[in-house]
């Protein structure tokens, strides 16, 4: 018999057009013990389609995802403004981080950040309350 969820644990849904990238950080979060691989989505209906079903804490999207990024992140935050968005991207220009930030992101880090540098922010998306500290270097592009 299971209870309910851990509230403890983060649910992360990761969005990445790119199958291998959505396997390791699947696996990634899964041996994590306060986060928890919600599913995972390569286009935007489907990660739009499994956000209102699955609810998750967080979304790891990729900025050059099929659909758009910015325009994925603009639909999952209006259909669950609670959910954190982490733009996940191969690309630091400023007008790319400017776009996913305004398009919902609460956080952008660029890919070839450490393992440790992309669990600090799922977990600081999930937890913005929990994240008093002065944005770090996954923070920046």
């Amino acid at each position: 018999m299971t209870g309910p969820p851990d509230p403890a644990v983060l649910r992360v849904l990761v969005c990445d057009d790119n199958d291998l990238l959505r396997d390791v950080l699947t696996e990634l979060l899964a041996a994590q013990p306060d986060l928890e691989p919600a599913g995972s989505a390569a286009d935007t209906d489907d990660a739009v389609r499994l956000v209102t079903l699955l609810r998750p804490h967080v979304v790891v999207l990729d900025v050059r995802f099929p659909g758009g990024g910015p325009e994925t992140a603009r639909r999952i935050a209006h259909t669950a403004p609670d959910t954190g968005i982490l733009a996940f991207s191969a690309y630091a220009d400023a007008g790319t981080v400017a776009s996913m930030r305004s398009a919902g992101a609460r956080e952008y880090l660029v890919k070839g950040a450490t393992n440790a540098e992309f669990l600090a922010a799922v977990r600081r998306v999930g937890r913005p309350s929990a994240a008093l500290s002065p944005p770090g270097p996954a923070d920046r592009p």
